[in-house]
């Protein structure tokens, strides 16, 4: 739906005769690994996941040791003890994945940290964006990496080197 829009609105714009639109586009990606901020803030979030989900794997694999053992004593247990060890495993079970969701889940302690690490640089970017947009007199620019597919961009109006530029940045280290 987005896209149908977006494409739509291109035709109106376009349809307007006598004033030229002037269009380019950016590669966030690209533009993100010239940041020495971002990728270090992306090191720390990976390392803060993979922490994290050790934790989580260390409490199911808990769990499942709890389960595997009920299993084998089961004939051997009457019924308050049996219910006593499936209310244990249950219990486990739900401390376990209240970890994972305020860890993982939505606004979890992971997006908290993303959002304080990243938004910044976020931001930085998107100002530099629209500092060259008006000094070269962009109407519009379009990130390659969003859901717009591009069917064909000429190299000439990638203006991804410019956004790095105005950050501080040189250009041309990193592969795309």
């Amino acid at each position: 739906m987005k896209k149908i829009v977006i494409i739509a609105l291109l035709l109106v714009l376009s349809s307007l005769g006598g004033y030229a639109q002037r269009f380019a586009y950016v590669d966030s990606d690209y533009i993100l690994k010239h940041i020495p901020e971002y990728n270090s803030s992306q090191k720390q979030l990976d390392a803060l996941s993979a922490q994290w989900q050790k934790e989580v794997d260390s409490k199911f694999a808990s769990i499942e040791g709890m389960f595997k053992a009920y299993q084998a004593d089961q004939v051997l247990l009457t019924d308050e003890m049996r219910k006593s060890r499936e209310n244990e495993i249950i219990e486990k079970e739900k401390e376990a994945k209240e970890f994972q969701r305020i860890k993982f889940g939505f606004e979890g302690e992971l997006f908290q940290v993303r959002t304080k690490l990243i938004k910044p640089i976020q931001d930085r970017v998107s100002k530099a964006i629209q500092a060259v947009a008006d000094a070269q007199q962009l109407d519009m620019i379009f990130d390659k990496n969003s859901e717009i597919t591009l069917l064909y961009a000429s190299p000439r109006l990638d203006k991804s080197n410019d956004v790095i530029i105005k950050l501080g940045y040189k250009p041309g280290t990193v592969n795309k």
